[in-house]
């Protein structure tokens, strides 16, 4: 893993969140281009920034970093829905996973 998996996975899930670079730059209370200049590799984030920024796309950093998940914000909140399911209901979405794996 390189400095171009964190330019290629904010953009990444700044886009699957739908938000344009200079959005997300100013609502991270910096200048339009802040977000322009990680995403074209010029810059990178410091950590506190980068924590910042996980917190916005509403991915924790281990998500950030797992290659296997394209879109841990979906993953994370149909978990969060899973939580408050009764047992019964959990196996019948189990069994249903299971076959669509197939």
């Amino acid at each position: 893993m390189d400095t171009d998996y964190i330019v290629k996975r904010i953009t990444e899930l700044r886009l699957k969140k739908g938000v344009a670079e200079h959005r997300m730059s100013l609502d991270l209370g910096h200048s339009r281009s802040y977000m322009q200049g990680i995403s074209s590799g010029r810059a990178l984030p410091s950590m506190t920034e980068f924590l910042a920024i996980c917190d916005y796309l509403e991915v924790t950093p281990k998500d950030f970093f797992d290659e296997g998940n394209p879109n841990p914000t979906l993953l994370q909140t149909t978990l969060d829905k899973l939580k408050g399911l009764p047992e019964s209901d959990l196996l019948i979405i189990y069994t249903i996973a299971e076959r669509l794996q197939k």
